[in-house]
């Protein structure tokens, strides 16, 4: 059973930067397609970005094209989100999740996971 923990959230100024870690233990992510979801308080669920098991594919929501990053970095079993020039409107619990698709070359923003994680609070303010 793929277990995901998120790490890396916080408090950041409006401007600022943070990096998120989505993480299994002693199974490798590369077979999974991974994605990125935030929802902030009062708001629908927002899936912003995902990386397929090919690795290059990426697909971004327009709220954070330009200024979020997902990767796989140099580790079997961690994917990132590079989150840059952050205001306070990405304020939200982040959660990553994750499907069993092995070999895949894209990826689109579809919602639907099998596995997700616990998601850390994200805060940008003043």
């Amino acid at each position: 059973q793929l277990q995901l923990v998120e790490s890396g959230g916080g408090l950041v100024h409006p401007g600022g930067s943070l990096r998120l870690s989505c993480a299994a233990s002693r199974i490798t992510l590369n077979y999974y397609t991974i994605a990125w979801f935030r929802q902030a308080p009062g708001k629908e669920r927002e899936e912003v970005a995902c990386i397929p098991s090919g690795g290059h594919g990426t697909d971004y929501a327009d709220s954070v094209k330009e200024r979020f990053t997902i990767d796989r970095g140099n580790t079997r079993n961690t994917v990132y989100l590079q989150m840059d020039n952050l205001n306070p409107e990405d304020t939200a619990v982040y959660y990553c999740a994750a499907n069993w698709n092995p070999n895949s070359p894209i990826c689109a923003l579809l919602g639907r996971y099998d596995y997700w994680g616990q998601g850390p609070p994200v805060t940008v303010s003043s």
